[in-house]
């Protein structure tokens, strides 16, 4: 059987949020914590690590949207926005804070447990194409500082580059470290130096 889903909602509305709790409530999800506004959202996330966030707002304002922004930077989760307000401006603005669905003009109990698998299959669709994105960033900077200490090596050991290349894998073997770092440590060296 699945785990229930923890959730911490937010209400940044004069509604009372007991509708849209019960209503998570009868479709099987935790409710860990309820905030007032916006503005405990990160502590209250990075403390008890929800696997989801939900908003109640009329229209999300630009403070909402910030401390989500600051909640999502910190301790990325999917974010579920219910609001009135369908202007595209203001979904554009959301989407940009991270609320990961965004859904206009009522919270129907039924509609609710595929809102929240969606808002989350597409969380973690984002998160694996950022977490490749931050990879290929790491390997053409490692790729690079290799290239350069490899320049290093041939123009101070008269070397060519395969044999650049072999001194340095042999160090980083030696050492237990990674190439790159072997690379990053004689290009600081070098710099140091002059």
């Amino acid at each position: 059987m699945n785990k229930a889903l923890r959730l911490v909602l937010v209400d940044d509305t004069e509604r009372e949020l007991g509708a849209l709790r019960d209503a998570l409530l009868a479709a099987g999800f935790e409710v860990i914590a309820e905030v007032d506004s916006a503005f405990a959202l990160a502590d209250v996330v990075a403390r008890l690590e929800p696997d989801a966030v939900i908003v109640d707002t009329d229209s999300p304002s630009r403070d909402v949207l910030e401390h989500i922004a600051v909640m999502h930077q910190d301790a990325p989760r999917p974010i579920v926005m219910f609001t009135d307000d369908g202007s595209e401006a203001r979904i554009k603005e959301a989407i940009r804070a991270g609320v990961t669905a965004y859904v206009v003009d009522g919270l129907s109990p039924a509609r609710l447990k595929p809102v929240l698998d969606v808002a989350i299959a597409r969380f973690d669709e984002e998160r694996k194409l950022r977490n490749e994105l931050a990879d290929t960033r790491q390997q053409l900077l490692d790729r690079k500082i290799i290239d350069r200490a490899k320049g290093l090596l041939m123009k101070r050991r008269n070397i060519d580059e395969d044999a650049a290349y072999q001194l340095l894998r042999k160090t980083a073997m030696t050492r237990g470290q990674k190439l790159a770092e072997v690379a990053r440590q004689l290009v600081e060296a070098t710099e140091l130096l002059g």
